[in-house]
């Protein structure tokens, strides 16, 4: 059963640990994610970008593959499904697919054009039981096609966005989609610490996940971070398992050419990363 992740990030906030979202591209990474949390326990947020709900032939298609694999799998432990970067139109058609969570992305918007498009939804979501992530700043790199340069958020316009009662909130603070430069600056730590004092015990949201060293992440939990979005790791671990799997040969190998033998090795590394990031957000054993 799909949930709402009010719940799991309100525990977070209070408990100082992060639950992961970790996007899902198909069949083996949602196979991969979920067995992962309930191996260890944890909650966990599948993300779905625009982009990756089209790849998998819509958001209808992606929520009753989750539906249906988490009870065949007999997945206890509270899984939320939830629209990653979302336009306006996407929330709505996240809703109707019977997605349990959505971001409404108006963070390219003017701040008053993000206040009253994430207002109507908030109301959209409190009326269905969802949860509904806002943003505020901008998350660098690129995104569905959206290209951010990274700006910080304003604490002012965070507090906006918060006081109309969404879920959680994504604030830029340096923060990178996608492989991080090796002249990134870093967090802007003083951004976060204003912006948490100012939304209060509103969860906030870490986009841009992978390749943010771990001091970093355990710091922005200690200020308020309470989900963490993995993308791009997962994907490079999935590129280096399947790619030595055939470079070996195996894959000429009896039948190795099977899908099912091809894509394993990804499937694992996938499953391994998971774990890894699981175990420095903190959210093993929060389930039980």
């Amino acid at each position: 059963m799909l949930v709402s992740a009010k719940d799991m990030l309100t525990k977070a906030k209070a408990g100082k640990y992060a639950v992961g979202q970790f996007n899902i591209n198909n069949l083996e990474w949602t196979k991969a994610i979920l067995l992962t949390a309930q191996e260890l326990k944890s909650p966990v947020i599948l993300g779905v970008s625009e982009g990756a709900g089209k790849y998998m032939c819509g958001f209808k298609t992606v929520a009753a593959m989750v539906k249906a694999m988490t009870e065949e799998l007999n997945i206890t432990v509270p899984v939320a499904l939830h629209l990653d970067h979302g336009s306006y139109e996407g929330c709505y058609k996240c809703v109707k697919a019977g997605f349990s969570s959505i971001m409404f992305d108006g963070s390219h918007y003017p701040i008053n054009e993000n206040v009253e498009k994430t207002r109507e939804l908030v109301h959209v979501a409190e009326n269905l039981g969802l949860s509904l992530e806002a943003e505020v700043g901008s998350i660098g790199g690129e995104e569905d096609g959206v290209i951010g340069m990274g700006e910080c958020a304003d604490p002012d316009e965070c507090k906006m966005i918060a006081d109309l009662g969404v879920t959680m909130l994504a604030a830029g603070i340096g923060n990178i989609h996608g492989k991080y430069p090796e002249n990134w600056a870093g967090l802007s730590f003083d951004t976060l610490a204003e912006i948490s004092k100012k939304v209060g015990d509103m969860p906030l949201v870490l986009h841009g996940g992978t390749g943010i060293p771990e001091d970093m992440i355990k710091k922005a939990i200690s200020l308020g971070v309470s989900k963490i979005n993995v993308n791009t790791e997962c994907q490079l671990s999935f590129q280096a398992a399947t790619r030595a799997y055939i470079e070996s040969g195996k894959d000429l190998q009896g039948k190795g050419f099977d899908p099912r033998k091809l894509l394993a090795p990804g499937t694992e590394a996938i499953k391994a990363t998971v774990k890894e990031k699981m175990e420095l957000f903190g959210s093993v054993g929060k389930a039980q």
